[in-house]
């Protein structure tokens, strides 16, 4: 590629980049402007005077802490029962020939294609049978469900893209089958635990639908805690963006903390079927 196309290609991508980040810079550009300037007729890039005072009144609001919580452990919940089952699962459809096998990839991809809200009323149905509606465990075996063919599906490909012969010369040094996994498999496994969890955590963890009709009562996640700023005297425009700025800082963490295994974790399950 030559100096031209690398400076056009660089400048693509930082005008993709500036239109995506443009809406979150706004966002915590108007959790930082005055109350008289949130319905101004002017749109003015950087706020004139800048408050606090909206992300004080945001998390001193009735309900942020305990929906914090709630989302915190409804999706890490999810995301680690997804991974477990989700592994366990891979491992034998990657390496293993039995009966049935590529009618059950079928399935498995068939529900990872279904719609999220078709499988409403059946979830309702299912979760209201084992009595836990208006309950956290209801709500992570939900997102349990929604996130297993996928983790199931993404990690099946990055156990095959590991040679077994690993696992093999392991055995022949004296290690059991479960320590062959364990020492050599699963440590060349990160990237893809890492990647597969990030994409199931963040659904999670902006799902509303589901999360505003299995939890009510009070019992709420942040999403459906953030439309209390809505209300029939109209919006708190300013406590509604300091309240979406605060939500995105525990997204932004994990990413910054699994960041350099999620490159690699996406760029290794983009070559491996």
């Amino acid at each position: 590629m030559g100096r031209t196309k690398k400076r056009l290609v660089s400048v693509v991508g930082l005008l993709v980049a500036v239109l995506f980040a443009f809406p979150i810079y706004w966002m915590i550009a108007t959790a930082l402007k005055p109350a008289n300037q949130l319905l101004s007729d002017s749109y003015d890039l950087v706020p004139l005077g800048l408050t606090f005072q909206h992300f004080i009144d945001g998390i001193s609001k009735d309900g942020f802490v305990s929906s914090l919580e709630n989302s915190v452990i409804v999706a890490l919940s999810a995301v680690i029962f997804a991974l477990v089952a989700g592994l366990l699962a891979a491992v034998p459809l990657a390496r293993l020939r039995f009966r049935g096998r590529k009618g059950f990839l079928l399935l498995v991809l068939v529900a990872q294609m279904a719609p999220f809200e078709a499988l409403l009323i059946p979830m309702f149905l299912m979760i209201r049978s084992f009595d836990l509606l208006h309950a956290l465990p209801g709500l992570i075996l939900v997102y349990f469900a929604a996130a297993l063919p996928f983790t199931a599906w993404t990690l099946r490909g990055f156990v095959k893209g590991i040679p077994v012969d690993l696992e093999e010369a392991a055995m022949v040094d004296g290690c059991g089958r479960w320590a062959a996994f364990r020492r050599v498999t699963l440590p060349l496994l990160g990237p893809g635990l890492v990647a597969t969890s990030v994409f199931s955590f963040v659904t999670a963890w902006n799902e509303f639908l589901y999360a505003l009709t299995f939890l009510q009562n009070g019992n709420v996640t942040l999403p459906v805690w953030l439309s209390s700023f809505v209300s029939v005297f109209g919006t708190d425009w300013g406590g509604a963006m300091a309240a979406s700025t605060v939500f995105t800082i525990p997204v932004l963490v994990f990413f910054l903390f699994v960041q350099r295994n999620l490159v690699s974790g996406v760029t290794a399950g983009a070559v491996k079927g």
